[in-house]
């Protein structure tokens, strides 16, 4: 059913230790996602786990960490503080429902429209949003009951102890890699600073100082199946699907973008259909189970490839190990500083932002350093779909504008006194005016041919300016002919039926954009 061994860099011990680094990064994660989206924390980790499982095992990228994330969990603020926590859950199974009929009908290839400036963009963007997210961190709860900065020696001794573990991160590498460096540098620093007594927050502090938490714990069971208390109406479904489809649309694009970013770093290749169904899998899952959904994780996964993670077996591990924490084992975990947590994030901030992208804003065209400042700003100030969406678009807008200049014809008159218009250049909705400009039907001669043989009909916009065209012809009392027209072309023809030559042996064969052949 699925090959723990099925990346050809895999190493199990490797596989193992980055597992385990990935758990511990994946708590803090969890629980501040789970603020964000107003449910108990328990709620994020059960989240982890499962969505995190059932990536790992069925998934189409070994080696990408999936779990609870911000994307997700802003979708779901409105939805649980009006309706709550049930209606969330059945949000998340929809949700699910669409991923899987997504990866079903193979729209995963559509990730490949997405240019390499708005790759550049979301890179950039989420770096920033990794480490903006980081800076919570660095609030403790006062005497008011209220969350304020650290000042004073607080302050100090979070920033000395991010920078040691920054240090042992860069450093431990060079001496060994036996060990995933950030597995060390949060065990060494989490001992130092109990042995030594430094006051510095633990997890177990951050959870308790959200308002509400005062005597959390990070302690808990096995998730217990519940199935969604929502009436089952057409009015319920009205309130929970646009959500679901929201949901669905910024689960596979943060999804897909990553799995294709770790292709890069892994010179592999992922399956982004699979991907789209074990992603779905995945939050049906958790909406029967208790869980907030998910979706993939740039930061953890750049934490387990950087750890030397590449096989299916380190998001198994670490999904297994998380589970294991909220059992067995949730005063280790409650007792690891906030600070090494933050620095192993900071590192992953420096390692995911495309610092090559300052270089590369100098030389790309001006358009395509625009798109990549456009999708980082939008990536930060709203969420990831909208800035791929806007990426896209602006993107696709510039191509089309410029090609809408290239289509241009080369006339002549041939020995019976008959102008040729030869056509050179896409025809397509940017293009069709420039495609009627070329003509004079007021002066050229009463027997005129537009040859298609080095012209593509693109769409149906296309081909109503052909008409256009033959009507103006007509309307001179002129014979028009069209030649090379594919058959699909001249079956769309209303005014110019009549005037397309037809050469079986010659015309091309190609389909055309339009709903009326649909």
């Amino acid at each position: 059913m699925f090959d723990l061994r099925s990346n050809p860099q895999f190493n199990l011990r490797t596989d193992l230790l980055s597992g385990l680094t990935v758990a511990l990064a994946l708590v803090p994660e969890a629980i501040a996602f789970s603020f964000v989206a107003g449910v108990d924390p328990l709620v994020g980790l059960y989240a982890a786990f499962m969505v995190g499982l059932i990536t790992a095992l069925f998934g189409g990228r070994p080696g990408m960490i999936s779990g609870a994330t911000g994307a997700i969990a802003v979708v779901l603020v409105p939805l649980v503080a009006e309706h709550g926590i049930d209606y969330m859950f059945a949000a998340i199974v929809l949700m699910g429902v669409f991923q899987i009929l997504a990866g079903v009908f193979r729209l995963g290839k559509f990730i490949r429209m997405v240019p390499h400036p708005v790759m550049l963009g979301f890179v950039n963007g989420l770096a920033i949003v990794i480490f903006l997210s980081q800076l919570g961190q660095f609030k403790v709860l006062g005497e008011d009951g209220e969350r304020h900065w650290m000042a004073g020696t607080q302050l100090y001794t979070m920033l000395g102890l991010i920078v040691a573990t920054m240090t042992i991160i860069y450093l431990l590498p060079k001496l060994t890699r036996k060990v995933p460096a950030s597995l060390v540098a949060i065990v060494g620093v989490t001992v130092v600073t109990a042995g030594l007594g430094l006051e510095s927050p633990t997890i177990l502090d951050y959870l308790r100082s959200m308002p509400g938490y005062a005597d959390a714990s990070l302690a808990g069971g096995l998730p217990d199946f519940h199935f969604p208390e929502v009436p089952f109406n057409l009015k319920a479904m009205w309130i929970i699907l646009p959500y679901a489809v929201i949901l669905a649309a910024v689960g596979l694009i943060e999804s897909l973008l990553t799995l294709t970013l770790v292709d890069e770093i892994t010179e592999t290749r992922g399956r982004g259909n699979k991907e789209c169904i074990a992603q779905g899998a995945a939050n049906i899952t958790c909406g029967f189970f208790g869980g907030m959904g998910g979706c993939a994780m740039i930061g953890q996964s750049m934490i387990n490839i950087n750890s030397g993670g590449r096989g299916r077996t380190s998001g198994i591990t670490a999904a297994l190990v998380l589970l294991t924490f909220i059992l067995f084992a949730s005063s280790l975990i409650e007792m690891i500083p906030v600070a090494a947590l933050v620095g192993v994030m900071f590192v992953v901030v420096l390692g995911t932002f495309e610092w090559s992208s300052f270089r590369v804003l100098t030389k790309v065209p001006v358009t395509d350093a625009l798109v990549i400042v456009i999708v980082s700003a939008v990536t930060v100030f709203t969420d990831l779909a909208i800035a791929v969406f806007v990426g896209v678009v602006f993107s696709a807008l510039v191509f089309a504008w410029k090609h809408a200049k290239v289509i241009h014809a080369v006339r002549h008159v041939d020995d019976q006194g008959t102008k040729v218009y030869s056509i050179r250049g896409p025809l397509f909705f940017g293009s069709t005016k420039s495609l009627l400009d070329l003509f004079d039907a007021k002066n050229d001669p009463d027997d005129v041919i537009v040859e298609f043989e080095h012209a593509r009909v693109s769409d149906h916009s296309a081909i109503e300016a052909i008409d256009t065209l033959a009507e103006r012809y007509l309307n001179q009392g002129k014979t028009l002919h069209l030649r090379h027209l594919s058959p699909e072309c001249r079956k769309l023809m209303r005014k110019a039926g009549t005037l397309v030559e037809v050469n079986v042996i010659e015309d091309p064969h190609y389909h055309v954009a339009s709903d009326e052949l649909a």
